[in-house]
């Protein structure tokens, strides 16, 4: 980082002073001057940037309130109310400071209380003024915080309001920790997605097996079951890579950043669009949705557009705040609310036809007798309660911690747990969903052929002499992979078998 003078201040006269190594002869960092000059300038009426880095306990980061920073040694409290960070002079009314002389003007930090760095820069009360704060100036090199995960703060002080100057902070600043760059609440995140990512390939490997072996069975439904798969398996791969790259060299592979989220859209998009396909009987009670395929297209479309702009938007927000004003991060995220109402909206139509059409198909297969058929859409709608109840539970659980003077989840360290448990419900469906469409031996019989009744059976078995077995025995319908369009037609029965 860069600290400069934004105005002369009188004679401009360049200062720039030297840098000194990170470390004194007792290896102290605590309580040191980032310039050799700053203790000199203490009697010249300049002032001091004060740079105070310290670790927050976990009893009071984990909490809705935050940490009380005057029980860490930053600030001061009297008592009945009276807050201070500075030592100015109301505070200095107020007896909140006891640091001296020194302290006017300055952040009041407690020797007795902080422990943590605290560095300043002295800036000379005229003259063109530049100070630059090399990597590895802020490093914690007390062991006993080496290893300690949570919550750090970085405080930059410029206190003196009346004699002060104003001073310019440009450059970037990293942190890193004992492990790599990624911050610490994202370190599970990345293990999570290499975890998922070994996952996906098995699913994939197996489904994809499954295809090859019966490849004379397969079904429509059963590729766009491999596609939503495999974009699954690129989603988190990019995602892993993403967090990889980041915790290794320090800066967003940010290809890998929008490409993951935006195939994160599409996958979302294609099982909704999937789901609703399935619901509708596609492959099982008719092989051609009709207009039905235009309205869940533009429906699908519609949501991965609104959906992977609320995304890409709410990425810029956080990854790039350091550039974008405040404003125009506000803006960001008004519009975020706003496409995060439409992307629910267009949610709530894709769950109410998911149902609406689940059950029309259950009460024609429970009205045509195909019991078989029936099992499956039974558990296929089990499968969908569960996935829902589990969705508005979590929901309701994370709405009641976010209220909690103290989190049950640490947001801090396990923040990641909160996205990761709907990528496990997801999984749960996908998965399900998978075995219950798998490809397998009479895969077309089952999709393209009716099951009859006991009835029918016995007044087959009555005329043609045949044995029915405990399933029922089938006979091709009259439209090729899918029953007709008309349930209540009578079946007739001649030299060839049984046609619909």
């Amino acid at each position: 980082m860069v600290f400069t003078t934004a105005d002369n201040g009188g004679t401009p006269e360049q200062y720039i002073p030297e840098e000194r190594e990170d470390d004194d002869e007792d290896g102290n960092i605590r309580n040191r001057n980032l310039d050799e000059d700053s203790y000199a300038l203490f009697q010249s009426g300049s002032s001091f940037i004060d740079i105070v880095l310290f670790h927050e306990p976990p009893e009071c980061a984990n909490t809705r309130l935050g940490c009380d920073w005057t029980e860490l040694g930053i600030g001061k409290n009297d008592g009945v109310g009276n807050l201070r960070w500075c030592c100015s002079d109301d505070a200095s009314a107020l007896g909140l400071c006891d640091g001296g002389p020194k302290q006017e003007g300055r952040l009041i930090v407690d020797p007795n209380k902080f422990k943590g760095e605290h560095r300043f820069l002295g800036v000379p009360p005229n003259g063109q003024w530049s100070r630059k704060v090399k990597s590895g100036m802020f490093d914690l090199k007390d062991e006993k915080e080496k290893g300690t995960d949570g919550k750090y703060v970085l405080v930059l002080a410029n206190c003196n309001e009346m004699m002060g100057r104003n001073v310019t902070v440009s450059g970037r600043y990293v942190w890193k920790s004992y492990f790599g760059y990624l911050p610490g609440n994202l370190f599970g995140e990345m293990y999570f997605f290499s975890a998922l990512t070994i996952f996906y390939i098995i699913l994939f490997i197996w489904y994809a097996l499954k295809m090859s072996i019966y490849r004379d069975e397969i079904l429509p439904i059963h590729k766009w079951m491999a596609v939503t798969i495999g974009i699954g398996l690129l989603e988190v791969f990019f995602k892993g890579g993403d967090l990889f790259v980041w915790n290794v060299d320090g800066d967003r592979f940010w290809f890998s950043l929008y490409v993951g989220v935006i195939i994160g859209v599409l996958k979302r998009a294609i099982s909704r669009v999937l789901i609703v396909m399935l619901c509708l009987g596609w492959g099982v009670t008719t092989d051609d949705l009709g207009d039905k395929m235009g309205k869940l297209i533009t429906l699908g479309v519609a949501y991965a557009g609104t959906a992977a702009a609320r995304d890409i938007m709410t990425v810029l927000a956080i990854t790039e705040n350091e550039v974008l004003s405040i404003e125009t991060e506000t803006e960001l995220l008004d519009v975020v609310t706003i496409l995060t109402f439409i992307t629910a909206f267009i949610d709530v139509s894709f769950y109410l036809w998911i149902f609406g059409a689940l059950n029309e198909t259950m009460q024609y297969l429970e009205g045509m007798n195909q019991t078989r058929k029936l099992k499956r859409f039974l558990r296929l709608r089990l499968i969908l309660l569960l996935s829902v109840l589990f969705a508005v539970v979590w929901t309701v659980f994370g709405i009641v911690d976010s209220y909690n003077d103290q989190r049950m989840i640490n947001e801090e360290v396990n923040g990641w747990v909160l996205s990761a448990v709907w990528e496990f419900n997801y999984l749960f469906v996908l998965v399900s969903l998978s075995c219950l469409w798998t490809p397998e031996a009479g895969a077309k019989e089952y999709a393209y052929v009716m099951e009859l009744s006991n009835d029918l059976d016995l007044d087959i078995d009555t005329n043609i002499g045949s044995d029915s077995d405990d399933e029922g025995d089938i006979g091709m319908t009259d439209v090729a992979g899918g029953f007709s369009d008309h349930p209540d037609d009578d079946f007739d029965v001649d030299d060839r078998g049984i046609n619909a």
